[in-house]
């Protein structure tokens, strides 16, 4: 059996693909750097992470984008020997306008290197590539409309696309309108049908994938009467906000929907998702009046799933500080992996507010059930410099454990918590010199963060999730290290002995 999440934590708008045995997933990065997190499997089962298509600064600059802006939805295919990807940077998410770019990006080995990005067009997010049989390709996104008045989710554009010439050719057709939401279309092509799948009601409890078809590729498109997935109707269901998916088939002709899901858990006003969106796998099959339904019945998503008689691809060792688990916001931080393995320094930059530089180097939570552990090696001398352990959603949602400087006590250590409403400090006491050993540990939504000298602070993640504070908050709580020298930007700090421990699950 296949248990779900198949990625937890942190990774929304699932893309899958298989080429030959290798099954390829590609999720949404937001403003974490780098952008396009890629996972592969040979059993469906366990995923090992092999990078980031977008890991040069120059593919990808997210300096300013708003707090889940920047990389949505990313779309992966094969063809001709080649890798596409396909993705929208959006800089601009409040009030009417979506101000955005979609870009394609090819590789002929997943792991990298990928190509510059070319840009596609700037009308609407969730890109994706149709390859069609005779050969040409084609674009589709959303049909952004800003007009007052007008439904913003104004349809499918459909366009062809040149390679050549890298850029589209001819103008857009709209092919597929609704009077539901729908976003995240992915076209293929079946026994004489195009089939788009379609993710509808928005990504949050409403949200839900829905087919439509049509013998022209251009439309018109009649819509499935029945949702193939959703949990909208069942607030007792174990995953939530299941949409946004992509149909993948076994070399056996066995049939699977990656999707988007939360696992939500109850907080003092309501339910509340810290570990963010997640990738989960359900089995589907056709039915007898060409439409996909779920292998086991009804459209709720199942925990779990049938796998596939297939090896597991070997473990990746993990590395502190290494690897593509870690991510910094917006860019790369000011770090060295200094000589020894495991050590890290960090050059203090702005504040964890900030949509500019951070130094900031932090991993994915994926339990609710966990214990982060660092060493840090820091001397303040101004009250400008701090560095420390950092439990992260946003600039907006955050609980600092930090080391800074008080000209009347000397070296400090206190906690720094941000929430839509602002920010508390929850006291600082003397902290010595040398090395100081931080620690968060997580259950549930309740956060314990402690110091090797006693101290301890009580706090919970209420405000690190989806459903606080302004809409569209589309990310995940993050573990991480960072530092901030917010006066002369020379500070730095050393970080050793990183170790998170506790269930996937």
């Amino acid at each position: 059996m296949i248990i779900n999440p198949i990625l937890p934590g942190f990774h929304p708008d699932p893309s899958a693909i298989r080429v030959g045995a290798r099954y390829l997933i590609a999720t949404s990065t937001f403003e974490w750097f780098p952008g396009v997190g890629l996972h592969s499997s040979t059993d469906l089962r366990t995923w090992q992470p092999i990078g980031a298509a977008l890991d040069r600064p120059e593919q990808l600059d997210l300096r300013g984008v708003p707090d889940s802006g920047g990389v949505w939805a990313p779309a992966l295919s094969y063809h001709d020997e080649l890798y596409w990807l396909v993705f929208t940077v959006v800089r601009t998410m409040s009030g009417a306008y979506k101000d955005l770019d979609n870009y394609l990006v090819t590789a002929t080995d997943p792991a990298g290197p990928w190509s510059d990005p070319v840009h596609l067009n700037s009308s609407g997010f969730d890109p994706s590539l149709f390859h069609a049989a005779d050969g040409r390709r084609y674009l589709l996104n959303l049909n952004w409309d800003h007009r007052a008045g007008r439904f913003s989710f104004g349809g499918i554009l459909l366009q062809e696309y040149d390679h050549e010439r890298r850029e589209l050719i001819g103008e857009p057709e709209l092919v597929h309108t609704s009077a539901e939401l729908v976003e995240g279309s992915h076209l293929f092509e079946r026994d004489g049908w195009f089939y788009l799948m379609l993710a509808e009601g928005g990504t949050g409890y409403n949200h839900g994938i829905r087919l439509a078809r049509s013998r022209e590729l251009r439309g018109p498109y009649e819509t499935d009467p029945r949702p193939l997935l959703t949990s909208r109707d069942d607030p007792r269901a174990a995953i939530h906000k299941a949409g946004h998916g992509q149909l993948i088939t076994t070399p056996d002709g066995e049939h699977y929907v990656v999707h988007l899901g939360s696992r939500p858990v109850l907080g003092r006003t309501g339910l509340r998702s810290p570990l963010g969106r997640e990738t989960f796998l359900q089995r589907v099959f056709w039915d007898e009046d060409g439409w996909l339904r779920l292998a086991g019945g009804g459209h709720h998503p199942y925990i779990e799933v049938p796998g596939i008689d297939a090896a597991p691809e070997p473990a990746m060792d993990e590395k502190p500080f290494r690897g593509p688990e870690w991510v910094s916001p917006r860019g790369p931080a000011e770090a060295d992996l200094v000589s020894r393995p495991g050590r890290l320094r960090l050059r203090g930059r702005e504040s964890l507010d900030s949509l500019f530089h951070q130094s900031l180097l932090a991993r994915r939570l994926t339990s609710l059930d966990c214990t982060a552990e660092v060493t840090v090696d820091a001397e303040p001398r101004r009250f400008t410099e701090m560095a420390g352990l950092v439990v992260y959603y946003n600039t907006s949602g955050y609980h600092y454990l930090a080391v800074t400087h008080d000209e009347s006590r000397g070296r400090v250590v206190g906690v720094i918590s941000r929430s839509p409403t602002g920010v508390i400090e929850h006291g600082w006491h003397p902290a010595g010199s040398g090395p100081l050993r931080l620690r968060a540990e997580i259950d549930g939504l309740r956060l314990v963060m402690t110091t090797g000298h006693g101290h301890r602070w009580e706090l919970d993640l209420d405000a690190l999730s989806d459903e606080i504070g302004p809409p569209l908050r589309f990310t995940g709580s993050m573990i991480g290290v960072c530092v901030q020298d917010l006066a002369r930007r020379r500070f730095t700090a050393e970080f050793t002995e990183f170790e998170l421990k506790g269930s996937d699950r």
